[in-house]
């Protein structure tokens, strides 16, 4: 009887030679799938711009004009003088207010924008958080202008951990981008991951100079903060000691040539901003850093 010749195994070379066109095409196909869903965040991120966008329209048909970015507007006199501590409220908080409302639950058209939800004189007849008026607030509220809107608005405390300063409020939400960079516990106990705050910077349509158009100051405050927690630079936040935040509005010395981060480059004639009569909207990107190339902004290339 004969018996069948063994078929003789792989030897440890060609097992070798297995493995590394394994590890070879796995460095291929990773970055390959990473660029296809960055790609595809970007669209996402994109695509909730447009949303915004929308809600921002409908803001100003109802309003007259668009939200405002200031980071602390003063109480206009004879009202009394607000508290600094816990009071600044920048271009990101206003612009979840706006599209959302303070608590998230519509936006009150007689709102001082101020980080605790009350009226200029520090009453209830707004947002009412204390619930002294009861139920009579969400009844003078617009709804929400954003559908589902809620899904990335996020309380700043929560985004900023112990890096979180004290002068921006406990209780403001922003909108968040689409990116998911930071995982943060709900009040619930739930894990969810969030993107960054998406800035808000509104136009001053009569400035004359590109620094009196869009204020650097409507968000710094948030970016210094987020940088500190992230160990990371960011280059928006950068005041570039003597050049007055030349990376932001661009040639602040005439020798300097450099393009700022929102100067529009077809303009020759002066140093200019893009989308002057209305506002700009940026999120940080898939780093997470506000001031990198992969920021996605509503303006520019």
């Amino acid at each position: 009887m004969n018996r069948r010749r063994e078929q003789p195994g792989l030897t440890l070379i060609e097992i070798l030679t297995v493995i590394a066109i394994i590890a070879l095409l796995i460095g291929i196909l990773i970055p390959a799938v990473t660029a296809v869903k960055d790609a595809a965040k970007e669209v996402k991120q994109r695509g909730q711009f447009m949303t915004i966008e929308l809600g921002l329209t409908a803001f100003k048909n109802d309003y007259g004009e668009y939200p405002p970015s200031t980071y602390l507007a003063p109480p206009v006199p004879p009202y009394p003088p607000r508290p600094t501590v816990g009071g600044i409220y920048l271009g990101a908080q206003r612009l979840c207010e706006a599209l959302l409302g303070w608590d998230l639950l519509g936006f009150h058209p007689d709102s001082a924008w101020w980080w605790d939800g009350l009226d200029i004189n520090g009453g209830p007849l707004s947002y009412d958080p204390r619930r002294v008026r009861g139920t009579a607030t969400f009844d003078e509220r617009k709804k929400p202008y954003l559908e589902s809107g809620t899904q990335n608005a996020f309380k700043l405390s929560a985004l900023l951990g112990g890096y979180f300063p004290t002068t921006l409020g406990t209780d403001t939400y922003v909108l968040c981008d689409v990116f998911g960079a930071t995982k943060i516990t709900l009040p619930d106990g739930s894990s969810v991951n969030a993107g960054a705050p998406i800035l808000y910077y509104k136009a001053n349509t009569s400035g004359k100079t590109i620094s009196d158009v869009y204020k650097v100051a409507d968000n710094q405050t948030l970016v210094y903060a987020k940088q500190m927690k992230d160990g990371t630079r960011h280059p928006l936040a950068d005041p570039n000691p003597g050049l007055s935040y030349e990376f932001f509005y661009g040639n602040a010395l005439p020798a300097d040539a450099k393009i700022g981060y929102i100067e529009d480059s077809k303009i020759t004639t002066r140093v200019w901003p893009y989308n002057p009569s209305s506002y700009i909207l940026i999120s940080a990107g898939a780093d997470g850093i506000y001031g990198t190339s992969d920021d996605i902004r509503n303006f520019g290339d």
